[in-house]
């Protein structure tokens, strides 16, 4: 393919305009300086690396392909919108989801573990090979070897009944549209945000719907496009037994159902 084939810069101010961003407001977003994102966008970025090929791809939730070879500019606003929301191969992310890994002498895959002052350094290097080589690895004769696994501490109370402390061994999703609703996973969100436990649900609007297993704390939604990697719930280890709920917590629990039930029901009158 000749250069003359490939809009990576065209695409990238076009989708950024498209999302009314300024070059500042997308490079914090990405975790790039701004300089690197005019870089991009000017064509004095002949090869994108394939860090920033992902890093753009699952932001503007499109394919690498499509915004490679694609002339985004000429396409009616509805299909784009076709790519963005009817994105099969962003959701399956067969194309645009690299995951690195570690084996052992065996070549069998590890699990790494990533504690909590690796958690910063994990959103930047997740897919670099020697960044997961200086994480702590092991084996467990009771995980599948049909997958690929990795642990990540809990902090907080969000995720009771499973103890505050708990190491939570999870498995790789790479096709998101596969998680049926509410699934527990380790979300792996963008910026500064912290990695959650949370029941995850693929709304049809382009959004995650998470839910604290603490009916004490309040659902929300985040784009998918802010979300890293997921890694659905295998099993968790602890020192600690979980604690029966308490009545005020099954209280806080029944109030946050009927609050969702009326929000599911307003919803349905005000589509009519």
């Amino acid at each position: 393919m000749g250069a003359q084939d490939i809009f990576w810069s065209v695409n990238i101010k076009f989708l950024r305009l498209r999302q009314r961003l300024s070059q500042e407001a997308l490079a914090e977003k990405l975790g790039i300086s701004r300089v690197k994102l005019n870089a991009h966008e000017s064509g004095r970025t002949a090869n994108p690396t394939v860090d920033d090929l992902i890093n753009f791809s699952e932001f503007f939730r499109m394919s690498i392909d499509s915004i490679l070879k694609i002339d985004l500019t000429k396409l009616s606003e509805q299909k784009i919108k076709d790519l963005e929301d009817g994105s099969e191969l962003f959701m399956k992310g067969s194309q645009v989801r690299v995951l690195a890994i570690t084996v052992d002498k065996d070549e069998n895959e590890n699990i790494e573990y990533v504690p909590v002052h690796a958690k910063a350094g994990y959103r930047s290097g997740y897919s670099d090979p020697e960044f997961l080589s200086a994480l702590p690895r092991f084996n467990l004769p009771t995980v599948p070897k049909n997958g690929t696994f990795r642990m990540f501490p809990t902090v907080g109370d969000s995720m009771l009944p499973v103890p505050e402390g708990a190491d939570i061994i999870t498995r790789y999703v790479q096709d998101w549209t596969s998680l049926k609703p509410e699934t527990p996973c380790i979300c792996i969100l963008k910026g500064d945000q912290d990695f959650v436990f949370k029941q995850v649900t693929i709304n049809k609007d382009g959004t995650l719907l998470l839910q604290s297993f603490n009916k004490q704390y309040f659902a929300y939604t985040v784009p998918i496009s802010e979300v890293i990697e997921l890694w659905e719930y295998y099993s968790f280890h602890s020192k600690e037994l979980p604690e029966p709920q308490s009545d005020m917590q099954q209280l806080m629990r029944m109030l946050q159902e009927m609050q969702n039930e009326i929000k599911e029901i307003r919803g349905r009158t005000s589509s009519k």
